[in-house]
């Protein structure tokens, strides 16, 4: 099968989320904030690195609810960086508790996530349609409007070529290439 990534060929878990999750349209309060977490980890490392640590931040962070991460302690935290299966960087870490308290606040202003992360694109899906990979852009007007209200928020690892990777993984916006059976 003709995947979009070819740099990710031959390893299973990659392929997997290619084909069954990236850019498919998610409303899920829990996803969305999953997401929004792996790609803030991802800040200066590989997508490969972090989705093979994916089930350990499942573990460490409760499955991204959004509410007990937001409630978890220093000492919970301080904890998490001596785990080999998490990116033990402190702000990195300490910035999922940060970011949801951000969420819990966004959620009672718009009802939800969700209602909040749509917004940008007015519940519309940008579609790429694009040749080749290459003509992929990694930002975009939207996603650095994004990433200027989630920062002016106080979210942390939010800047604008995270929140494009964001939108890809949660399907706001499609990138599959024209030619991928999964567009």
């Amino acid at each position: 099968m003709s995947r979009c990534w070819e740099i990710y060929e031959g390893d299973a878990l990659l392929e997997e989320y290619h084909d069954s999750e990236w850019c498919r349209v998610s409303h899920d309060e829990r996803y969305l904030f999953e997401m929004l977490c792996l790609e803030g980890a991802s800040v200066g490392l590989s997508w490969r690195t972090i989705m093979h640590k994916r089930e350990a931040y499942k573990k460490a962070y409760f499955d991204f609810d959004v509410a007990r991460c937001a409630a978890m302690t220093d000492k919970e935290l301080s904890y998490l960086l001596n785990d080999t299966g998490l990116i033990r960087n402190r702000a990195k870490i300490f910035g999922v508790r940060k970011n949801a308290q951000v969420v819990l606040k966004i959620q009672e202003e718009y009802g939800s996530f969700d209602a909040y992360v749509w917004s940008f694109t007015k519940g519309k899906r940008i579609d790429g349609k694009w040749r080749s990979v290459g003509e992929i852009p990694v930002e975009n007007e939207v996603s650095r409007k994004m990433s200027a209200d989630m920062k002016k928020r106080g979210m942390v690892f939010v800047g604008p070529i995270i929140t494009y990777s964001f939108m890809q993984a949660v399907g706001i916006v499609n990138d599959h290439l024209r030619d991928c059976p999964n567009r």
